[in-house]
């Protein structure tokens, strides 16, 4: 790299360190920012020689898991501190006892799940590694955090495997799809189990995914309109019943779109609903269901159900 190259990079990383301080800044006392600056300042060491397949500088991996662990997940300094870390005592010479020595014994054991998990998914095929993962989640990890940084890191490796030889593209999404989206959606990371699912499939059926997705954008604007004509309508009706409450539209994600096609059997245009429509709503303990039912008979007033298609979660 040229001396303008590397100074360029050097700005760029700076650039991402900042970022991940904003998006944590009102959370941050000046300890916790110490904190987080030390960590960033040894992986930054730590990781100065290495690159990943695409060429850049390593360390951008870590901030930006660190960034998922912030944003999206809304975990703490030390989190933060152990995501910045979480490849150093994998791949460096760097030890767990220099890390509880430079830091605290917390940080230290988050590091140290993180690279046990990463210890054990070497040369391992899917399904031997999916019991393995289970059976560390019960005997390895007390400490939740340690899975939640996990999957920060393996949501921006699905983000970033563009540089891969395919045959790992496919082995790492398959993993993703039987793992680490399920565990998602166990632990209630709900958008980070929907990104994952669709980053699975774009690896594993990319030909259906990019299908898919050229479908969406051809329909989005009609998609778009009937939300938003379907929500005044509703929002008509509720506002008369003095309800406090929000409208929320959002398109069915890419991954949910295939799993219907194919337990149906049909084409994506065969698909009978590829966007959803969700109201919360504000009550007091005593009348949740009450409400519910309300809301549910004030739907029905204007969009006639179909009973086949109609799940039970109040009663």
């Amino acid at each position: 790299m040229t001396d303008t190259e590397i100074e360029q990079e050097n700005k760029a990383i700076a650039r991402e360190y900042k970022e991940l301080l904003r998006i944590s800044y009102q959370t941050l006392s000046l300890e916790d920012k110490k904190l987080i600056r030390k960590a960033f300042d040894v992986a930054v060491d730590a990781h100065k020689d290495q690159r990943r397949k695409s060429g850049e500088a390593y360390i951008f991996h870590p901030i930006a898991v660190a960034k998922i662990v912030a944003s999206e997940i809304g975990l703490g300094p030390t989190a933060i501190a152990a995501a910045l870390m979480h490849d150093v005592v994998e791949d460096t010479s760097i030890t767990v006892q220099d890390i509880e020595k430079m830091f605290n014994p917390k940080v230290a054991q988050l590091v140290e799940g993180l690279t046990k998990i990463a210890q054990v998914q070497k040369d391992m095929n899917v399904s031997m590694q999916a019991e393995n993962f289970r059976k560390m989640l019960l005997t390895l990890n007390d400490d939740v955090r340690v899975i939640l940084i996990k999957l920060a890191d393996r949501l921006h490796n699905m983000q970033t495997m563009d540089s891969m030889v395919e045959y790992k593209q496919t082995k790492i999404a398959s993993e993703t799809l039987y793992i680490y989206a399920p565990l998602a959606h166990r632990l209630g990371l709900y958008n980070i189990k929907i990104k994952l699912e669709d980053l699975g499939l774009k690896y594993t059926e990319p030909a259906i995914y990019n299908d898919i997705v050229s479908k969406i954008k051809e329909t989005k604007e009609e998609q778009d309109e009937y939300i938003k004509n379907i929500s005044s309508v509703l929002k008509t009706s509720l506002d008369k019943e003095g309800i406090e409450y929000t409208i929320k539209g959002r398109p069915k994600s890419i991954y949910s779109i295939r799993r219907k096609m194919k337990a149906q059997n049909v084409s994506y245009d065969e698909v009978y609903d590829k966007f959803a429509l969700r109201i919360v709503y504000k009550s007091e303990v005593k009348e949740e269901k009450f409400l519910a039912w309300k809301i549910y008979s004030i739907v029905t007033d204007d969009y006639r159900p179909s009973p086949s298609r109609l799940r039970d979660w109040i009663s």
